[in-house]
């Protein structure tokens, strides 16, 4: 069993979703239980439904191991472990990274060379963390801004603590509101509207399951 460390393996791992959408759904995942310095997925056929998130320290990550171990992930619960070798990112950091001679067609969760404009291009790269919020879709109307969010869409299996984990990542966040005579809604509360704002570009369009995304509007007041 590997000991702890600031790099969390995470299997079982829906395997249709894209690098790109796996790499966002999992910063939304993670990213409440601190910053992130890198994530590690591949679309090649060996290494879908894996990948590596490397925290800025140990605490986070065994927060986040703890926390989210078995988490209904697409409806499959996500298996997490601590990675069994340091990151370059935690290398990089600590003084310690080596630059390794890349090996043809083997990939892995450190010691990855790779050449930042092929990177953009090959099968094994890595995911930029910069992310382009998403654009609010979501049906508002004439509803002006607000602190409070109406959220549709939701397969019926979602619940409070799922939504929890997705929301308090953001600042400001209050509650969640199920409505159990509406199954596939919820109202999510923020302070102001410049928070809540904030969480709908993010989780616009955010899918727990493959055939439901989240449909965010502010809710009617």
């Amino acid at each position: 069993m590997a000991m702890a460390n600031q790099t969390i393996y995470v299997n079982n791992i829906y395997e249709k979703m894209g690098m790109q959408k796996l790499k966002k759904c999992l910063t939304a995942m993670f990213t409440q239980f601190g910053p992130i310095l890198d994530i590690v997925c591949s679309d090649s056929q060996k290494m879908r439904g894996q990948a590596w998130v490397v925290f800025s320290d140990i605490n986070a990550a065994t927060n986040a191991l703890r926390t989210m171990q078995g988490f209904p992930f697409f409806e499959k619960p996500i298996a997490i472990q601590y990675a069994k070798t340091k990151s370059d990112a935690v290398a990089k950091l600590d003084g310690t990274y080596q630059k390794k001679e890349k090996k043809g067609g083997e990939t892995g969760a450190s010691g990855r060379d790779e050449n930042p404009k092929k990177a953009a291009h090959g099968a094994n790269s890595r995911v930029d963390l910069q992310l382009q919020p998403m654009q609010a879709v979501g049906p508002t109307g004439q509803v002006l801004p607000n602190k409070i969010l109406f959220v549709q869409n939701l397969p019926e299996t979602t619940n409070e603590m799922m939504l929890n984990m997705l929301f308090q990542q953001y600042p400001g966040f209050r509650e969640v509101r199920m409505v159990e005579s509406r199954p596939g809604i919820a109202f999510v509360e923020f302070e102001n509207e410049q928070q809540s704002s904030t969480a709908m570009e993010n989780l616009q369009g955010f899918q727990i399951t493959p055939q439901f995304a989240m449909n965010i509007s502010y809710a009617k007041q």
